[in-house]
């Protein structure tokens, strides 16, 4: 009966959250930040060298007031239009699956394992016997350059190409003509496996590429086996109360479909921007979950400034069309979940302060300074729902002023 009714009613009075991960746009070193290399790290400071970098609309809402942002030749001026902090990692570690946890409401007192001499003998023996393939490279490497210098061995042998980096991941790379896609997707769920207790990385990525030798790209077919989160999260508190949990880009992946009631997977930043307006056009009640990775996955870890600025832009200048579809009752909420400066030496993933900027219709603008912790941002929104909250964080609301 209450769908029904809301049905008929158009949406008219039902609550929802549209929240997008801006992936890996950091805003400034943490205090912590030399404990993992990156001392000087600032991901939005580095793009906005560029001269391709534009953001009029998020400095509108007030990215630029936020504590400690620097960006190149723009002052933040007059009162943003929407409720802006920076927000500090309680978890330990720089990756995208604890960033998102965090985000969701769940604090890792432990960073998850790295390994950057390689994965140990034992577990490419279990790895050898659960695929039944030989494995190649076994390195940090760089996803683009480990297919041109592994790519025809592949090819030539069948064995799977694996490979890691900073952060706590497990890649297998493989080309589509010689193990399919779904193939390839089922090796990656043997590895998951695998890779469970001391090898516990956060995430097993699938990175099918195509081509011939030595022209080999990676397709659009990535896919993330995570880790189950160790604890219930906002999303299955938002679940377990009726409402709905849309996920848009990668998000089912790094919550391995815990707390999700529908998803879609996206090619990039444009089409997950896409699928995000065509949920706004939807009559739902609940939470829309958006991450965008081109950010991270393109130009970060590529160390292509130009590149990084061009993407932000592109989210900037559609924003404008996000807002428009916003209803009375909508909260849009942009973060990040780690930083990833493509100017530094480093191709990884860097630990920095993220932005929170919210906005809604009945939303007076507001400076609320640094927060200790991502989960600030769960606890706010099941305040919204009226939920009472059983995660980490400390809800916005009371600070928040409304129209």
């Amino acid at each position: 009966m209450r769908d029904i009714l809301k049905s008929q009613l158009g949406g008219v009075g039902m609550k929802r959250v549209f929240l997008i991960v801006l992936d890996s746009v950091g805003i400034g070193e943490m205090p912590d930040a030399a404990h993992y290399g990156d001392k000087g790290s600032n991901t939005l400071l580095a793009a906005s060298t560029s001269e391709y970098f534009s953001m009029p609309v998020m400095e509108r809402l007030g990215l630029f007031h936020i504590d400690g942002v620097k960006v190149q030749n723009i002052c933040a001026k007059g009162k943003p239009e929407g409720v802006v902090a920076r927000l500090l990692e309680r978890s330990k570690g720089k990756d995208t699956t604890t960033g998102h946890w965090e985000i969701a409401g769940v604090v890792s007192e432990q960073p998850m394992p790295t390994f950057p001499d390689g994965f140990p003998e034992e577990l490419l023996n279990e790895l050898k016997a659960a695929t039944g393939r030989e494995i190649l490279c076994n390195k940090p490497y760089s996803g683009t350059q480990v297919i041109k210098d592994y790519g025809r061995m592949h090819c030539e042998s069948g064995a799977l190409i694996v490979y890691t980096s900073a952060d706590s991941v497990l890649q297998i790379a493989a080309h589509e003509d010689i193990i399919p896609v779904e193939e390839l997707y089922k090796i990656c769920e043997k590895a998951r496996e695998v890779c469970r207790g001391k090898w516990g990385v956060g995430r097993v990525i699938a990175r099918p590429f195509a081509g011939t030798y030595p022209d080999y790209t990676r397709t659009a077919c990535r896919h993330d086996f995570s880790l189950e989160p160790p604890k219930d999260t906002m999303l299955d508190q938002i679940k377990q109360a009726g409402l709905t949990v849309a996920a848009v880009g990668k998000i089912n992946d790094i919550f391995a479909g815990c707390g999700i009631t529908e998803f879609v997977r996206t090619s990039g930043n444009a089409d997950g921007i896409e699928q995000t307006i065509q949920y706004l056009k939807k009559d739902f009640e609940g939470l829309c979950f958006v991450n965008l990775v081109d950010f991270d996955m393109l130009y970060g870890h590529r160390n292509d400034v130009e590149g990084y600025a061009k993407a932000l832009s592109y989210f900037d200048a559609k924003l404008p069309e996000i807002l428009s579809n916003l209803k009375e009752e909508d909260i849009l909420m942009i973060t990040a979940d780690h930083g990833c400066d493509p100017s530094t030496p480093s191709t990884d993933h860097s630990r920095e302060y993220v932005p929170l900027v919210i906005y809604g219709q009945k939303l007076q603008g507001k400076n609320l300074g640094t927060r200790e912790g991502f989960g600030d941002i769960a606890a706010t929104i099941l305040d919204y729902f009226k939920i009472p909250s059983k995660i980490c964080g400390t809800s916005l609301l009371p600070e928040i002023d409304m129209l």
